[in-house]
């Protein structure tokens, strides 16, 4: 069995306001969020790729909260011939390497 190697990012390679895919769901979104990402739930991503960011741009970062979603997401969106990695650890590693939270209100934190 041949299973895809998913290419992973490190949290400390990416920039504090990099455009980052963000795959969670949408009150996972609203608790926070990398300042700079851009949030397509997974579910949604087939029907939004028109809303990724400029391919030409690098190397996209995508993120869930700890890496499973974004994994399946960075599969799919390779086959499409999408340059994507793994924010190695999602948001979870994101928080824990103390980048910047956003959130729609209240206190930033990752769910």
């Amino acid at each position: 069995m041949g299973r895809m190697s998913i290419p992973q990012l490190p949290v400390d390679q990416v920039a504090d306001d990099a455009v980052i895919l963000d795959v969670r769901e949408q009150d996972e979104w609203d608790a926070g969020h990398a300042p700079g990402a851009v949030h397509i739930p997974l579910g949604d991503l087939p029907a939004r790729l028109a809303e990724l960011p400029d391919p030409d741009a690098g190397t996209l970062a995508v993120t869930c909260r700890g890496g499973g979603r974004s994994s399946r997401a960075v599969a799919w969106l390779t086959q499409q011939g999408y340059d994507v990695a793994n924010l190695d650890g999602g948001m979870k590693a994101w928080q824990a390497a103390g980048k910047p939270l956003v959130a729609d209100q209240g206190e930033p934190d990752v769910k």
